[in-house]
């Protein structure tokens, strides 16, 4: 059984999806960041100033107690936020289609290749063959 597992997990298909997982990851990461640090203060800037991860709808405000702290937090809806995974969703949707895409034509130019001529095939031998023993 460990044998099969093991034969299992070195085959192209889990180690090809676990190096994907992986870059998936960071590019994820990537992605926000520059969402986070690039996009978004570009949108900021064209809107006026607004940062959208600071854009809410409070349902309850916090309450706050006479010496400063805070005795129930504040409930809000953080739609904002959302925008900016919307953004990032879109962003790694495009990548990703870019990625997918050269990805094909690669696929395709190998695809293309002409195979190498086989030569003759089994049957084109012994009739070759025949016609040698024929001819003596």
């Amino acid at each position: 059984m460990l044998k099969e597992f093991r034969d299992f997990i070195m085959t192209g298909n889990v180690v090809d999806l676990a190096v994907a997982v992986i870059l998936a990851g960071a590019v994820g990461l990537v992605v926000t960041g520059f969402t986070n640090d690039m996009i978004m203060p570009l949108v900021g800037h064209f809107t006026g100033g607004i940062d959208f991860a600071d854009m809410k709808y409070v349902l309850d405000p916090a309450v706050v107690g006479a010496d400063g702290t805070v005795t129930k937090p504040e409930n809000a809806i953080m739609w904002g936020k959302w925008i900016n995974t919307l953004i990032n969703l879109l962003i790694v949707g495009f990548v990703l289609f870019v990625i997918v895409k050269a990805y094909g034509k690669v696929r395709k130019k190998e695809e293309a290749a002409p195979a190498p001529d086989p030569g003759p095939s089994e049957v084109d031998l012994l009739k070759e063959i025949r016609d040698e023993l024929r001819k003596k």
